[in-house]
């Protein structure tokens, strides 16, 4: 058996109880030594077999899933963040349903919400942004052109960048060409919740110079939107004036 667990944005007690219990109990661990933090391989039980994936290619991957299974071991495949968000964990799945071996998947917290916690911020504010876009600049892995940064900045709505702190001049550009004002508030959050983390804010227009002078270059996110503005509505849902299936408000109306 094989679980992929979130291991949660970066700091080690952030992980999921169930992602804990489940390391606690693996018999082999493949972790993203590029990205996890070391610190949660102290879950592990003593006699655990460990192996870094930063140094591994899917077929080595395998070869050690394969090894385990025939052994009779369960295997913990532990990803950065939430494995659904860039964690390249679809080919996997794909290969070890053709080798019939079982799998599950437990989520984790991923780094934008991280990010945001460490922000205080909210990105969906009344009035300013009910979108969250998640996405990347092209870089050495493309990037379809219908979800260019530029067409995403046409929506003006907040916008979550991953794996782009190395690109931040194209990404200054695309989010002024595509409609951003150039006073927009942005963010950057260097490892999220980790012991050593950054935070950095500036506007789309300076967020080259930040990253710049604060010597960032990976490991980084970049958040842009007003919902780090000062400007909003109060939220409907507890107006004294709202009513909801659970609270009669001022309007004496009918939740819809």
């Amino acid at each position: 058996m094989v679980h992929f667990v979130g291991a949660g944005s970066g700091a080690a007690d952030l992980i999921t109880v169930r992602g804990a219990r489940l390391l606690e109990e693996a018999d082999v661990v493949i972790y993203a030594g590029s990205l996890v933090n070391p610190a949660l391989l102290e879950y592990t039980k003593p006699g655990c077999e460990i192996h870094n994936s930063a140094q591994m290619t899917l077929e080595q991957v395998l070869d050690v899933v394969k090894a385990a299974e025939a052994a009779g071991k369960t295997t913990v495949r532990l990803h950065t963040g939430d494995s659904s968000i860039y964690g390249a964990v679809r080919e996997q799945f794909d290969q070890l349903e053709a080798l019939g071996v079982e799998y599950d998947v437990c989520p984790g917290v991923s780094s934008f919400c991280g990010a945001a916690a460490s922000l205080r911020a909210e990105y969906t504010l009344p009035d300013v942004s009910q979108s969250v876009i998640i996405t990347r600049a092209a870089g050495r892995t493309p990037v379809p052109d219908r979800e260019s940064l530029r067409s995403f900045a046409a929506h003006q709505a907040t916008m979550v960048l991953f794996l782009s702190a190395g690109l931040a001049d194209k990404v200054r550009e695309d989010l002024l060409a595509g409609g951003y004002p150039p006073e927009t508030p942005a963010a950057v959050v260097y490892k999220a919740t980790w012991p050593d983390e950054m935070i950095l804010r500036c506007t789309v227009d300076t967020l080259p110079e930040t990253i710049g002078a604060g010597n960032i270059k990976k490991t980084a996110l970049i958040i842009v939107g007003d919902c780090m503005g000062d400007k909003y509505l109060r939220s409907r849902l507890y107006s004294p004036d709202f009513s909801t299936e659970f609270r009669k408000g001022t309007d004496d109306a009918e939740e819809t």
